[in-house]
């Protein structure tokens, strides 16, 4: 796939020039200086030859085809290049030239068409506003950049071109190997997802390492990520982490999701490595290029200096992961052989005056314990410290078998041993909380690797009814659907919901109550109120017909008062609800990734401390416990100091349930259950209060 952008036998640079610093001049040095061994076409019609190259006025000149064009003149000229490339056979085309629709509505439409030409005779485009590409396994270097990577198994996306050159020379600086760089620019065509799904078969890329700033579309994303990932690790640094604009949302579910929350939720459904700084994207990188994956999450710790390693223990331990307690026979074989005063423990302090051979018996005892699934080695330099000495001998007494991962810190005086590590294919960190974080990804990895087949649960559920009450809201122009619309909704997707139903005078909430039953709660009906409460429209645990009667006139006095525009339908009189713990259950839809699922406790864990889980729909069973899980506050559903659980099944399945509603009527854009109130294991959970948001364009129908 993409063969023909990625290893073209022919390569037209249309736009070259003799002038060193000119980016056509340095695109056909570039290749020609990384051993490209195909065919080189400068294009310009002022130039004989190029570095030695014949060069011809236009591409009609040259007695051949080209497999790839890559374009480098003025914006005005990219159009005709581009078809003239086209005609020449080219089925991969790369723009470097700026000026598209990064500079406003002209450039866009310009874009556009340039686009719209490639797409209707196959030809694929990179760009444009874009740096090139690099692919060091075919020996090509079609880019502007200055330097060319050494061979190896790492490959880059980015749509940044400016940060393809800090990658590359931070590749150089560390002796690093890159199998390809791809600048994406304005990404008219090729986007991240073109490549995710090449490289997903790539023998020669053993990572991915993204830098994103926005993707063109989520589910094709999603879809090639979790291809890729299954694969390969799949590391990203998405910037641009606010959220553009200001939305207008009317749940508490809409409310707290932003953009980068949609990322993070996409990306962790699909088994990509986030990267927070750009620092651990390639620290991230490393540990996967270079190590095996862990089988667990038990750490062996090795150093030379007590604070370091205790500085190792706590990551780990916050990470999530955990300190080994090593075999008693492994502390056993480590007090025979190392000094009195070292610690056979874990961390396991081999003392400052450690020779080669002391780190060598520390890191093979770690390596022959069952007990210990991956090893960090601390090194600080001290007055009879070897660093590039014990750097060789731990990189010659290493299997394969567990990850290895070393931080020798210090500047000058550890750099040798710094060295060494990378020629042997252990990865350094300048500080132990830097390799156990990327230790933490490899491990987060290989668990998402394990994790069993997806299997989307569908309920028997009354679609026929829903779809009448959302074509009704529809039709009437009724985007917000009230509470008790909302709960006819939950109801035809088997939630339990209190009894309860609309009265619009006092004399028929005194009947309704006469059915249903002390105590009740009130609840004014108007599609121009959505936070009933903040304006007087909830009254709690009525417990006789008098103060029904006085709640339903003071309730009616006091918001026509204060909201005399608002159309008021009556009021919502329910059964007051058991007590139980009560949490919140919602939904929004992202315009990139599709619905959103919400979990979070009630109360003042959502309004105050936001502690709330999100999730792509649809989910399975699996994802739907772990939403809980991932919760701060899972402790409390789970029953702390004597107190019962809850039962966390009945909210896994509610998730499932909203996951099915929203996939299933594609118009809702909002939902909240809040709150939810589920009670112990075996009792009956209820969805107290409901509010449902609906599209205003054209989705009536489904």
């Amino acid at each position: 796939m993409l063969s023909h952008l990625l290893r073209p036998q022919a390569v037209a640079v249309i736009g070259a020039s003799r002038s060193p610093g000119k980016v056509g001049h340095e695109l056909v040095a570039n290749l020609q200086s990384s051993g490209y061994a195909g065919t080189i076409v400068p294009v310009n019609p002022s130039a004989r030859d190029v570095l030695g190259i014949p060069c011809y006025p236009d591409l009609n000149a040259f007695q051949g085809t080209i497999d790839l064009a890559i374009i480098a003149v003025p914006t005005p000229l990219v159009k005709a290049s581009v078809e003239s490339a086209m005609d020449k056979g080219a089925k991969a085309i790369v723009v470097i030239t700026a000026g598209f629709k990064e500079i406003g509505k002209e450039g866009a439409a310009l874009e556009r068409e340039i686009a719209g030409l490639c797409k209707a005779r196959g030809v694929r485009l990179l760009g444009p506003n874009c740096l090139g590409l690099i692919n060091t396994h075919h020996h090509m270097n079609a880019s502007f950049a200055k330097k060319m990577p050494k061979q190896g198994g790492i490959s880059v996306i980015s749509q940044s071109g400016a940060l393809c050159t800090a990658i590359l020379d931070w590749a150089a600086g560390r002796h690093l190997g890159l199998s390809k760089l791809i600048s994406m620019g304005n990404k008219a065509d090729l986007s991240e997802t073109d490549f995710l799904t090449s490289f997903a078969d790539d023998p020669e890329t053993r990572v991915i390492v993204g830098y994103l700033e926005s993707i063109v579309s989520g589910d094709r994303f999603i879809k090639a990520a979790e291809l890729a990932s299954s694969h390969k690790p799949l590391v990203i640094f998405k910037a641009g982490v606010t959220q553009a604009g200001v939305k207008a949302a009317s749940s508490h579910t809409g409310s707290l999701a932003g953009a980068d929350i949609a990322y993070g939720a996409a990306f962790k459904r699909s088994g990509v490595i986030r990267a927070e700084t750009f620092e651990a994207l390639f620290d991230y990188a490393v540990a996967f290029a270079m190590q095996p994956l862990p089988k667990g999450d038990r750490v062996a710790i090795i150093t030379n200096a007590g604070g370091p390693g205790i500085m190792a223990a706590d990551a780990v331990e916050a990470s999530g992961m955990h300190v080994s307690t090593l075999a008693s026979g492994t502390a056993t074989a480590l007090r025979e052989k190392l000094p009195a005063a070292a610690s056979v423990n874990n961390p396991i302090d081999v003392l400052g005056d450690a020779d080669p051979d002391r780190y060598v018996m520390a890191v093979n005892a770690a390596q022959n314990d069952d007990s210990v699934d991956a090893i960090i080695v601390i090194l600080t330099p001290q007055a009879m410290t070897k660093p590039a000495e014990t750097a060789r001998a731990i990189a010659a007494c290493t299997r394969g078998e567990k990850p290895i991962l070393a931080s020798f810190m210090g500047g000058e005086d550890v750099m040798p041993g710094r060295d060494e590590l990378v020629q042997s294919n252990l990865p350094d960190y300048t500080s132990p909380e830097r390799a156990v974080a990327a230790l933490h990804a490899m491990w987060e990895y290989a668990s998402w690797l394990k994790r069993p087949p997806r299997v989307i649960t569908r309920f028997p559920v009354n679609r026929r009814r829903v779809q009448r009450i959302l074509h009704r809201h529809q039709r009437l122009k009724q985007f917000q659907v009230g509470e008790a619309a909302a709960k006819e909704i939950l109801l035809a997707y088997d939630f339990t919901v209190p009894s309860g139903d609309v009265a619009t005078t006092v004399e028929e909430a005194q009947e309704l109550v006469a059915k249903i039953g002390f105590p009740v709660a009130m609840k004014i009906v108007s599609p121009d109120i959505i936070h009933k409460s903040d304006v007087g429209g909830v009254r709690l645990n009525l417990d006789s017909t008098a103060a029904v009667q006085d709640a339903f006139d003071l309730m009616m006095l006091r918001i026509q008062q204060r909201l005399p525009q608002a159309r008021i339908h009556g009021v919502y009189i329910e059964k007051m609800c058991r007590r139980g713990r009560e949490v919140i259950l919602g939904m929004t839809r992202d315009p990139q990734f599709g619905p959103m699922l919400m979990f979070g406790l009630g109360g003042i864990f959502v309004e105050v401390m936001k502690d709330v889980t999100f999730h792509i729909a649809p989910i399975t069973e699996v994802e739907a416990m772990q939403m809980l899980e991932s919760t701060k506050s899972f402790a409390l559903l789970k029953g702390t100091r004597g107190q019962a659980s809850v039962d966390l099944s009945a909210i896994a399945i509610s998730l499932q349930r909203i996951s099915q509603l929203v996939s299933d009527f594609p118009q809702i854009m909002e939902m909240d259950i809040n709150p939810f109130i589920v009670g112990e294991v075996g009792g009956e959970s209820i969805a107290a209060d409901a509010r449902i948001t609906l599209s205003k364009g054209d989705s009536a129908h489904e």
